[in-house]
């Protein structure tokens, strides 16, 4: 295998793209009804305008670990779900998504005995009252002190809970023909203001009041011209407000006409209320319309999940690359490495329209920014060098933070509002992206250097060569880490000034972000006075992966200081086991040079020209 042949490159190129694009394919309905179509209707939740699908996705997540729910043939899909748990609760409250591996929260539901770990709502229901008890109980605890129980028993309370409000967004839980009770609503209100007891029932009162009081998202957008987040209201807020104004907002008979519709299994008109109520949302809201639409093209597409997977194939090419076929098997690797970073890409663009922010604003987004980022400079050394190093490096750092976001997601929507203090669109698109290229750069410069320990140590396949060339792309990358750290650390010191009146406060994510720019510039200091030479400058890269670390999860795990956002008692051990990892690479480092099965001989390493006295 000499040569490479184009047409296989493009048949992979295709190949790939077919897989990114293969959710597109899947069936707009279910049963008839239009789900797809359903799912893009916006909503208000949590100050953010988004699809019902999106609702759907993050609710699903939270409450049952994943996106799908299984069923004796195949699957349902989140929006699938979402109706069925809003418009069918009695069918819904039946399914088991509810997933339980503690013992002891078992015990607490009467199951001590049982090995089943999935229950329904419905088999939860006679329990709930000692469930919310516990959980009040555990609550009164501090996070950080509470034991794995108290902590089971608080996200099962959250989960059920969440599931009751969902039952009860558009329609009080069981209704059976909501258009109907509309429809009296009608014939028992004048045009006029009317006094509160007017045709209505204390009954009919009281179930419009829960409804507003316990619906989860807000369905009901503004009157037009009207088009501000504050003013979409809950199902029960709008009937409410009918009650009072006399005037029906034209959202409500669509939604409900929908509910009857699909309780009723008449997909017919469902479809057909949707199509009427779309257009209206056209006329009077395109831009919330649009945007709902391209997050649900968005969600149905999760590029960076496909990202995710192909980095691992692109690994797996470059790695084969240093044993055989490397001209070939290295072209392929680079051609879908350049394919997947447009996808990866993508999805970063369509987030930053989506939140009409920078693109890093949360933990999950400085996931895949930091990924991001490390993929676009591999994919510059790769170009340069051409030895499927850069390539390997990028995709295996690709994929890790890629997967750190995807957990990351379990938590519910990624896209959540902005804290007042940080949201400046301006330092958010400086400081913090400089600083998370900083990330991304030490990160890359680390990994770099862990492929020079590993094929060393564990291999035959580490030449001079590829050894000289693993240096000057790890002292390439650390100059530009210390540069992006360095300035993006300064950039958040005016950012602070200007906040909260004061440049530095010793807070223990500006420490972090100080021990990155330390230990770069330690690094530089070393390699230019000669003090290291290859494997000490490898050496001391990997322990750069130790520090950023820290930096980016270890501060927000004190649950303390103005950058802290929770202690991620899941998440701790993972770091302490990397860091340890790191260490332990870090030693085979530094073992004398025949326990190495590549052989290198010592090769000197001069100052830089010209820094060797200013070192001294």
């Amino acid at each position: 295998m000499k040569k490479s042949r184009p047409w296989i490159v493009w048949l992979i190129v295709a190949l790939t793209i077919a897989y990114v694009l293969a959710p597109l394919g899947q069936r707009d309905t279910r049963g008839g009804f239009a789900m797809q179509k359903f799912g893009r209707l916006p909503v208000l939740l949590n100050g953010r305008i988004k699809p019902l699908d999106t609702v759907a996705r993050n609710s699903l997540l939270i409450i049952h670990g994943k996106q799908t729910v299984t069923l004796e043939h195949g699957e349902m899909s989140p929006i699938d779900w979402l109706a069925e748990v809003m418009l069918k609760s009695s069918e819904a409250d039946r399914r088991k998504i509810f997933v339980i591996r503690s013992p002891e929260t078992r015990a607490a539901i009467g199951q001590s005995d049982s090995t089943e770990k999935d229950f329904s709502f419905l088999s939860l229901t006679s329990h709930l009252q000692e469930i919310e008890q516990q959980a009040e109980l555990a609550q009164k605890v501090e996070a950080q002190l509470r034991s794995p129980f108290q902590r089971d028993i608080i996200k099962l309370f959250e989960r059920l809970t969440l599931y009751h409000r969902l039952q009860n967004s558009l329609e009080v839980a069981g209704t059976q023909d909501f258009k109907a009770q509309i429809d009296d609503l009608l014939e028992n209100i004048h045009p006029a203001p009317v006094p509160m007891n007017s045709g209505i029932t204390a009954e009919a009162l009281q179930s419009l009041g829960f409804l507003a009081e316990t619906g989860y998202f807000f369905p009901i957008p503004p009157v037009p011209p009207n088009d501000g987040p504050l003013q979409w209201r809950k199902m029960g807020e709008s009937l409410l407000q009918f009650i009072t104004a006399g005037n029906l907002h034209p959202a409500v008979p669509a939604w409900a006409t929908m509910a009857s519709a699909y309780a009723a299994n008449d997909p017919a008109t469902f479809n057909a209320t949707i199509e009427s109520y779309s257009s209206w949302l056209q006329q009077h809201f395109p831009a919330r319309v649009r945007k709902a639409k391209v997050e649900s093209v968005f969600n149905q597409l999760q590029p960076f999940y496909s990202a995710m997977v192909i980095y691992v194939l692109i690994f797996i090419l470059a790695c084969a690359s240093w044993l055989v076929w490397p001209q070939t098997l290295g072209r392929y690797a680079f051609v879908l490495l350049v394919f997947t970073f447009v996808v990866h890409s993508a999805g970063l663009i369509t987030r930053m329209y989506l939140e009409g922010r920078p693109p890093v604003t949360n933990l999950y987004s400085s996931a895949v920014f930091i990924g991001w980022g490390a993929v676009l400079l591999g994919i510059f050394l790769e170009r340069f060098f051409r030895n499927g190093i850069g390539s390997a490096t990028a995709a295996i750092i690709g994929f890790i933070t890629l997967l750190i976001a995807h957990h990351l997601s379990m938590d519910g929507d990624t896209m959540e509002m902005m804290r007042a203090v940080l949201d400046t669109n301006g330092w958010l698109a400086t400081h913090v992206v400089m600083v998370t290229l900083g990330y991304a750069s030490t990160f890359l410069a680390g990994f770099l250097a862990l492929t020079y320990i590993v094929r060393g140590a564990f291999t035959p396949s580490l030449d001079r060569d590829t050894a000289k060339s693993l240096s000057r792309m790890v002292y390439g990358i650390v100059c530009f880490a210390t540069l992006f750290s360095f300035v993006g650390t300064i950039l958040g010191g005016i950012w602070a000034d200007q906040s909260w009146g004061r440049f530095w406060g010793w807070d223990p994510k500006e420490n972090g972000a100080a021990l990155i720019v330390l230990w770069n510039a330690i690094i530089l200091h070393a390699r230019w006075g000669g003090l290291v030479r290859q494997r000490g400058l490898m050496v001391m890269a990997v322990f750069g992966n130790v520090v950023t670390s820290w930096s980016w999860f270890g501060v927000n795990m004190l649950g303390i200081g103005l950058h802290s956002y929770g202690f991620m008692d899941s998440a701790f051990p993972w770091l302490i086991a990397f860091g340890l990892s790191q260490v332990a690479f870090m030693l085979i480092g530094v073992l004398p040079p025949h326990l190495w099965r590549s052989r290198l001989e010592p090769v000197k390493m001069p100052p830089v020209r010209g820094m060797a006295k200013a070192s001294a």
